[in-house]
Formats: C-alpha cells, structure tokens, sequence
C-alpha cells in the first residue's frame, strides 16, 4: 500500500473529537480522540530488531505515518512505547503476548470443535451435587482444564494484542505466519474461541480495513447532530 492510505488520518480525529457528538462514540471517553506520535524509523527498526519480526506493512506505515497508539477501534489501538529501554504494548490485556515469540507463525487452527463441545458438556451443574463444596471443587477442576485448552500460550504466538472491547474481549493484529496482517476477534472470555475478523464477502479483515472502517463510521456519529 502506499503512505496516501493515512493522509490525513490525524485531522480527522481531531475534527471528530471536536464534532457534536464526538464524545458519544463508543470508546470515545477511553482513547479521548487523542493520537500519539508516529514512530521515528529508527524507532520503528529498534522495535523490530528487539521482537525479531518485520511488523505487517499496513501497520508499520500507521506507526509511521499516523501515530503509535491512540484514537481507534472500540477504547482504542494500544501504543507501542519503549519503557526501560524495552518496546512493548500497553492496554488492558496487552501482556496476553509473548514478545518472544512473535517471529513464530500464528497457529490458525485451535482446538478441534469436538473437544471443545466435549469439554463445555462436561462443565458441572449445581444441581448435580449434594455438597455445595464439591460442586466448587468440580467448578475449578473444569475451570483449569477449559483455561489449558483455550488459553495455552501456544494458540497466540506470532500476534500482538492491539485493542480492548471491554468485558475482557480483545482483537488481536496477526504478525506471523500465513494470517500476517489480518485481525482475530477474541472472545474466549465467553467461551468463544479465536476467529477472524470477515468482510461481507468472506475476506479476512486487514489492519488498515479494520482502521479505516472504524473511522469513516465514527466519523459519522461524531458529527452528526446530538
């Protein structure tokens, strides 16, 4: 893509947070329309040099281009800062991500349905129990076992958490592997498994799609009339 995708990106977040009804969009009073600085080049190579990966294009000329975090999807796209002399994301989930290992391919593929239909139909029911205390202790062991299958650390290598939804739900920007570049919905909180954000026509959503679409409808809310 060419750098023209972002022009003018920072003048129209300023333009919707000064909008009418600016801080009615979802997320609005979180990220508060504020963007951070883009990252110097150099900046952007030490970045990468330290995670070992080349970050997907699309989300490297935002960095570079637009700013390093702020203003964006639902409470906003996590900043990438250098604290300590370490770069890293911040946000509300953000350390999910093992920054050792994004130069691993993302594995797209999770636990087979069957497992999963298994292990939720195995899930204990209070009225099962005599014993509200071994009800509990049924509860935690099923617990342990649905968090080792749908949390490994494994499922989320090569990918970097980028925005929060609230209610521990989160997207993540994919930076290795055969899905490089495109965002995963998470809603493993609710028993949901990971799965790719789709266009209407089955096309797996990019970062400057999933950016871009963003902004054109929170555009729309923040200057439209209160």
């Amino acid at each position: 893509m060419t750098d023209q995708r972002w022009a003018g990106v920072r003048r129209r977040l300023v333009a919707a947070g000064a909008g009418p009804s600016g801080d009615k969009v979802f997320g609005a009073l979180g990220h508060r329309w504020i963007v951070e600085d883009p990252l110097a080049q150099h900046e952007l190579d030490e970045l990468e040099a330290q995670t070992g990966v080349r970050l997907p294009e699309e989300y490297r000329t935002f960095l570079l281009h637009v700013g390093a975090g702020g203003a964006g999807p639902a409470y906003g796209l996590f900043p990438v800062r250098r604290v300590q002399g370490r770069w890293r994301w911040e946000g509300d989930g953000a350390d999910l991500a093992d920054l050792t290992r994004l130069a691993e391919p993302f594995p797209a593929e999770g636990p087979d349905q069957k497992v999963l239909d298994d292990l939720l139909a195995q899930r204990p029911e209070e009225e099962d129990f005599d014993d509200i205390e071994d009800f509990d202790d049924a509860v935690e062991a099923w617990d342990e076992r649905w968090e080792a299958t749908m949390w490994a650390p494994e499922r989320t290598v090569g990918a970097v958490v980028i925005s929060h939804l609230g209610c521990a739900q989160r997207e993540w920007l994919i930076v290795s592997g055969g899905h490089r570049g495109t965002i995963w919905s998470d809603c493993r909180v609710d028993d949901v498994d990971l799965t790719p954000l789709l266009d209407k026509d089955g096309t797996p959503v990019t970062f400057a799609r999933w950016y871009t679409d963003w902004l054109e409808k929170a555009e729309g809310a923040a200057l439209s009339a209160p």
